[in-house]
């Protein structure tokens, strides 16, 4: 009995003070420390091993490299919290009901991280993201004729999709690296727009 209580106790130890002690962050990624006492700490913590304080401090990694919001047909609506969306359906200025597919490239500031736990929370693409590319390829499109969509318009729509988006983001601690524009689907027939 006692030999079953002291291993009991060895791996209470290892399992929830040594491995609480400890946090790594891989590449690509940075932590952000919540304490109890203080709340979300404005220090983020680069890639490496540090330390935290068991049991008071609970840490989350946030991913700092480029990641890709895909808007496309396999996009599994269910999984809300995935980077990503079903096609964007939109009306263009001469009322054709079209929807679009591409990707955006985002990425997180790091030093607003711990601002962006903090007001938003971990579920900032549910919250912000989604709605606002949603909202934003919309109000553009509304701008242009069918016709500006699938000819050679294509780049100064992309450019004004990243410059509203950057509006919205930028304040918030995300940057819109890129708009990509794959597909057009219309009522019409499809149109894919080569990538160049």
């Amino acid at each position: 009995m006692a030999d079953s209580l002291d291993k009991l106790m060895y791996s209470f130890v290892v399992e929830d003070v040594l491995k609480g002690l400890f946090i790594y962050v891989p590449p690509g990624y940075v932590a952000c420390v919540y304490d109890l006492g203080r709340g979300v700490l404005k220090k983020v913590l680069a890639p490496g091993l540090h330390l935290k304080i068991p049991f008071w401090q609970k840490a989350k990694l946030f991913n700092t490299q480029t990641l890709e919001y895909s808007i496309s047909k396999n996009f599994n609506p269910e999984n809300e919290k995935a980077l990503g969306d079903a096609p964007v359906s939109a009306q263009t200025l001469d009322a054709k009901k079209i929807a679009l597919e591409g990707t955006m490239l985002l990425r997180l500031d790091v030093h607003q991280i711990p601002a962006i736990w903090q007001t938003i929370g971990e579920d900032f693409v549910v919250k912000i993201v989604r709605p606002t590319i949603r909202s934003r390829v919309r109000m553009v499109v509304s701008r242009y004729n069918y016709q500006d969509l699938i000819s050679g318009h294509r780049d100064r729509i992309e450019v004004e999709i990243k410059n509203e988006l950057e509006r919205i983001f930028y304040p918030r601690g995300i940057y819109v690296e890129n708009v990509l524009l794959s597909e057009i689907d219309s009522a019409v027939g499809k149109v894919v727009v080569k990538e160049e």
